[in-house]
């Protein structure tokens, strides 16, 4: 199951990233800093240093029933900490890809370009997400929707055709998945999307 969560990772990562100028980029940091501007202001002989910060999240206690729900959640903290740095990452590059084939109106230069592509991302990235469990790899999916606002299968079906979206979303499925699923903070997504806010502002 790990080996095909990683291999439709890489291909949905095909879709999402390249560019020329990120040829020497490395894996993005997972330090989510807490202050995230400092200034220096000097009024009236006095200095004064300004420390602005991100956004402070104040939510509910959270009471497990159990250990196993326990367990779960700091099993989604786990995975949001190391998949969410990718997620962002790769949704930036994904707006740069958009741009370069915007330029490509020969169908065929458009896929001399993706063979490229695809050849230099797996050999970027296959080392790093073949490390992943298969429910980071989920979470990986998850949160790239999160950001880019596409799901999985439509972002295939815009880059590669119905066929190639339909075919990845058979395999999701013979491991319970749907590529269709959108991101749900508002519910099913509920504690993802706090974990992350968390995270993000450095509180957790």
């Amino acid at each position: 199951m790990r080996r095909a969560i990683c291999i439709l990772i890489l291909s949905l990562i095909t879709i999402y990233a390249w560019s020329n100028n990120h040829q020497k980029s490395t894996i993005p940091s997972q330090d989510m800093q807490f202050i995230e501007q400092v200034e220096l202001q000097v009024k009236d002989n006095d200095t004064f240093y300004l420390a602005h910060m991100h956004n402070i999240y104040v939510y509910p206690k959270l009471t497990f029933s159990n250990k196993q729900q326990e367990r779960f959640y700091w099993k989604t903290v786990r995975d949001v900490k190391k998949t969410l740095p990718f997620a962002k990452l790769l949704t930036k590059e994904m707006v740069f890809a958009d741009q370069q084939l915007a330029k490509i109106a020969d169908q065929k230069k458009r896929k001399q370009w993706w063979k490229k592509y695809e050849k230099y991302l797996f050999k970027k990235y296959e080392k790093d997400f073949r490390k992943m469990t298969a429910s980071q790899g989920q979470m990986l999916m998850k949160l790239m929707d999160r950001e880019s606002d596409r799901t999985s299968y439509e972002i295939i079906k815009h880059y590669r055709g119905k066929a190639s979206a339909n075919f990845w979303q058979f395999i999701a499925k013979l491991f319970k998945n749907d590529l269709k699923e959108g991101y749900d903070a508002e519910d099913k997504d509920r504690i993802v999307e706090r974990v992350i806010n968390l995270v993000e502002a450095g509180q957790l």
